[in-house]
């Protein structure tokens, strides 16, 4: 998907809002372990009441690649999660590059702008010169193989949707980081579990309605009419969203 590095750099305050306890092997009630069907069936009752438990592909019963149900069911929510997180992320991003703001420092050390002038936020992507766009991308890399390779994994005991802190694992990194990815600044610390539980679904339901609002932005920009409400407010665009080279 076609974002720029504000929409990466907002991910790191929208996690930080919603940052889980520690990870934690042994089964408890809290929403941060979803592990088992009864589980999921509690966080729907509490992420919308009206519709609650809704699993029309019966995803909730099935297994993937020889693993348990809970370990499949624990993959399927941390990816919801995490899809969640990057949909919030990329939504913010769209909005803010919409209305023209970026970093006040230039793009590369010729003194290359950023391209806020190129259009759209698609279009100040196609604009983007190719090393920026792999910085971009091989950095969200790094995020993606460090969640998987510290830490008690999702899938085998550990917390869906729980990023390790870089402070902990810092044989994985070749020199210090000053702030974690989640919660870089301590807040949730200070929070009481029921506070933290409380932010979780919050942070679920957001995720969801983030993902229908950045696929309907790119809906609209793809296929005019396509998404009435947007219909005149977002701008056509011909190039490809999927397409982050073309």
């Amino acid at each position: 998907m076609k974002l720029s590095i504000v929409s990466f750099v907002t991910l790191f305050g929208a996690a930080s809002a919603f940052a889980p306890s520690g990870i934690n092997t042994a089964r408890t009630n809290s929403v941060a372990q979803h592990e088992t069907i009864a589980d999921l069936e509690a966080i729907a009752a509490k992420s919308n009441p009206v519709l609650k438990f809704y699993d029309p592909l019966d995803l909730s019963s099935t297994t993937i690649w020889g693993n348990s149900n809970e370990a499949t069911i624990s993959f399927l929510r941390h990816a919801e999660i995490k899809h969640g997180r990057v949909a919030m992320a990329a939504f913010v991003g769209y909005i803010v590059q919409s209305n023209g703001i970026h970093f006040p420092w230039p793009l590369s050390f010729d003194g290359t702008p950023f391209p806020s002038a190129a259009g759209s936020p698609p279009e100040q992507w196609d604009a983007l010169p190719d090393a920026a766009k792999w910085q971009i991308i091989l950095f969200v890399g790094f995020l993606e193989w460090f969640s998987e390779a510290a830490g008690t994994h999702y899938m085998r005991g550990g917390t869906p949707g729980a990023f390790p802190k870089f402070s902990d694992h810092s044989e994985l990194i070749p020199h210090p980081v000053p702030l974690n990815l989640f919660d870089p600044f301590g807040f949730s610390d200070k929070k009481s579990a029921e506070a933290r539980e409380a932010g979780l679904i919050k942070e679920l339901n957001n995720g969801r309605l983030a993902q229908i609002g950045i696929l309907g932005f790119l809906s609209e920009q793809r296929l005019e009419g396509s998404v009435p409400l947007l219909k005149g407010i977002v701008s056509h665009y011909d190039g490809e969203p999927m397409a982050p080279f073309a």
